[in-house]
């Protein structure tokens, strides 16, 4: 099933991958390209592909490792593709790859990652993907020297024990169900995936969704 919807994903789509490409090269400086390691499998470190959305260099050393809405590193291309998910279709490479799955834990930073020799193939999408589709909106109103540790305080654990609970009982079915959710999310941004039907108690992250504290200092990240 990864194989084959990789693809199709791939054939239909490679006009819009090269028009996509062309944008991301003439609109900013850059490769069009952007691939960072991540915790794969049992822990094998692989580089996961993604269209660039960010102004070149983007990364750990010039900004936080995460993004949140309104980010100033993130172009007007790279603000497009990510409302629809569209940077991340090199990725349907990695699981052509055998690094990643069409369903499984999102592939994680080695300094984001909650379990170091996970046991399933990450995914393009999963439980916790779904839970927080709107991680961005979330951190929008968190300092970025406060983003890391209230990732790792608050986030993280609870996608971990998402992916985990979801992978431990997943079927085929369940997985379609995901893979749909997460198509029907990419069409329409304000789509909600319990309309679905998949467990609840593995797709909301009430607790903290939309009630993330300010920053210590009062200060916020525009």
């Amino acid at each position: 099933m990864d194989i084959a919807v990789s693809l199709l994903t791939l054939l239909i789509a490679a006009a819009p991958m090269l028009l996509l490409a062309a944008c991301v090269r003439l609109t900013s400086k850059g490769d069009v390209i952007f691939s960072q390691e991540r915790v794969g499998r049992g822990g094998r470190l692989f580089k996961v592909y993604k269209f660039r959305s960010m102004a070149h260099p983007a990364n750990e050393k010039n900004g936080p490792g995460l993004t949140q809405d309104g980010d100033y590193r993130v172009t007007p291309v790279g603000r497009f593709m990510r409302k629809f998910k569209l940077d991340e279709l090199p990725q349907f490479l990695n699981i052509l790859r055998g690094e990643m799955s069409l369903v499984g834990p999102r592939p994680k930073l080695p300094q984001y990652a909650a379990l170091l020799n996970m046991p399933y193939r990450p995914g393009i999408t999963g439980a916790a993907t779904l839970a927080f589709h709107r991680e961005g909106e979330m951190l929008r109103n968190i300092d970025s020297s406060e983003m890391d540790r209230f990732y790792a305080q608050t986030i993280k654990p609870i996608k971990a024990q998402l992916d985990a609970c979801y992978m431990c009982h997943a079927t085929f079915a369940s997985d379609m169900r995901i893979v749909a959710a997460t198509l029907f999310g990419c069409l329409i941004p304000q789509f909600d995936p319990a309309l679905l039907h998949l467990p609840g108690s593995l797709l909301h992250a009430g607790p903290i969704m939309g009630s993330a504290p300010p920053p210590e200092d009062g200060s916020g990240a525009d």
